[in-house]
């Protein structure tokens, strides 16, 4: 009777689960609302402050921030305990928020876009960790599904609430509402997450890799104002062979950054995370520009710019609702691979629906990329969690939130050079911004049927998935 009930939505509010329910929900609403604050508000911001051409950077910086502190975030448990290093890492966001809404210039908020994003990093990471640590595996795909009702809540309230302040007041305004949520994240943290002895073995963040990390990230970044074809393919040249070497040096050491089979296409974990990696890359595209398309190519205001981007979120939180009461591996295995083909079909059909103003279009194809997202995100990080090697799922789970940032700042990087090579630079006329949307999502479609490929190779064990 105890398993026929346990993998019930009920079963998350019990008084064993309930806390972790709260702390994981509130971080994960920290993380979506300031997401949707953001491509809501940045449009205005590098209008006001200039830096159109490095719009991407404001999520590169944040998101390749995010990736040193998710990497860290195991460290920082062993030695801080989990209640310190979350409080930490709040305290940061928090300091980040205000260095934006003070900011003189787009230097300033590239500071606090990295400050919130080591913050952010840290405390997703750790609540990731959480889901795999403190709730059955049967009930892990319920806790996404749980998940995902806060990212529609966000979709929903981001957006509405970013619009609205920058318009009738401020951006800046707009920012400081993430101030109270930071609060109120620490006084759950500070009740809910026990206090922990720290460990007192031998303990050694990478720094070196992790730095190593972020500038591979920041070069592709740079690549993408270049405006000189040599340099441009240098730079990448030179991202793509510190990342890699980041690997090699990470498999030969003590302290493993990433599980021993990251990334390996013959593992069930090496395929799932390529999967996690390159649909956020692709779906980086929507997130970065489509607001600021829908601004200066549509006419629209922030408000109704940032709610087509709210489409996808709450498209993703209907989908994962759904599926997560499948039960069985073989319909799992579906909806992994079926993900990233709607994700690359809604990516193709923005690159017409954009230039040719087809609102319908447009709307539809938000739906499909965020369903997309819906049906196989759960799934995916059961995937990591259930397949890693003995004494990896830690590292493995808290790897999974990490790689989606590293796709989304890769993509965001990868994008802005695909926007410079398309004409796209502080001068915001239609026709650059109609050319330079069919080569921005057609190139998104096509990192998307990428993941396709690696998600042929996805399973999950039979043994993880409840049976009714």
């Amino acid at each position: 009777m105890e398993r026929a009930i346990e993998d019930r939505w009920r079963h998350l509010l019990t008084r064993s689960l309930a806390p972790a329910t709260a702390t994981v929900c509130l971080g994960d609403a920290l993380h979506a609302l300031n997401t949707f604050i953001t491509s809501t508000t940045m449009p205005s911001v590098v209008v006001e402050l200039g830096g159109v051409n490095i719009i991407g950077w404001a999520s590169t910086v944040f998101l390749v921030a995010a990736i040193v502190g998710g990497a860290s975030a195991g460290f920082l448990k062993q030695r801080l305990g989990a209640r310190r290093a979350l409080i930490g890492a709040a305290a940061i966001f928090a300091a980040g928020t205000l260095c934006i809404c003070l900011a003189p210039s787009m230097v300033s908020v590239l500071a606090g876009r990295a400050l919130q994003g080591a913050g952010d990093g840290v405390i997703i990471a750790a609540c990731y960790a959480l889901v795999a640590e403190l709730f059955p595996p049967r009930l892990v795909p319920k806790v996404f599904g749980l998940l995902a009702i806060i990212w529609a809540l966000a979709a929903f309230g981001g957006p509405l609430l970013g619009g609205l302040l920058t318009e009738t007041t401020s951006w800046r305004v707009a920012y400081l509402v993430n101030i109270p949520l930071a609060i109120a994240f620490v006084g759950l943290v500070a009740a809910a997450v026990p206090r922990v002895t720290r460990s007192a073995g031998r303990i050694v963040v990478p720094f070196g890799r992790l730095a190593a990390i972020a500038g591979g990230i920041m070069l592709v970044a740079v690549a993408g104002i270049t405006g000189a074809l040599m340099a441009t393919v240098g730079l990448i040249a030179t991202a793509a062979a510190v990342l890699i070497g980041v690997f090699v040096v990470d498999r030969a050491s003590r302290d493993k950054l990433f599980p021993s089979d990251a990334f390996s296409p013959r593992s069930v974990v090496g395929a799932t995370l390529w999967v996690v990696l390159l649909m956020p890359l692709a779906q980086a595209c929507t997130a970065v520009y489509l607001p600021l398309f829908l601004q200066h190519l549509w006419g629209y205001g922030p408000t109704v710019a940032g709610s087509f981007t709210a489409i996808t979120a709450l498209a993703w939180s209907g989908a994962a609702m759904i599926v997560a009461n499948i039960k069985t591996p073989a319909l799992s295995r579906i909806t992994i691979r079926l993900g990233p083909i709607m994700v690359a079909i809604g990516l193709a059909g923005a690159s017409v629906a954009l230039p040719l103003t087809l609102h319908w279009l447009l709307a539809l194809c938000q739906i499909i990329i965020g369903a997309g997202f819906g049906v196989s995100w759960a799934f995916l990080n059961q995937a990591v969690m259930t397949n890693a090697r003995p004494g990896e799922a830690d590292t493995a789970s808290g790897l999974v939130p990490t790689t989606q940032s590293a796709g989304y700042a890769i993509g965001a990087a990868l994008f802005g050079l695909v926007a410079h090579a398309a004409g796209l630079s502080n001068v915001l006329d239609p026709i650059t911004i109609a050319h330079a949307s069919r080569w921005l999502f057609a190139t998104a479609a096509a990192f998307a049927l990428a993941a396709v490929v690696f998600g042929f190779a996805v399973r999950l064990r039979p043994a993880t998935v409840s049976k009714s």
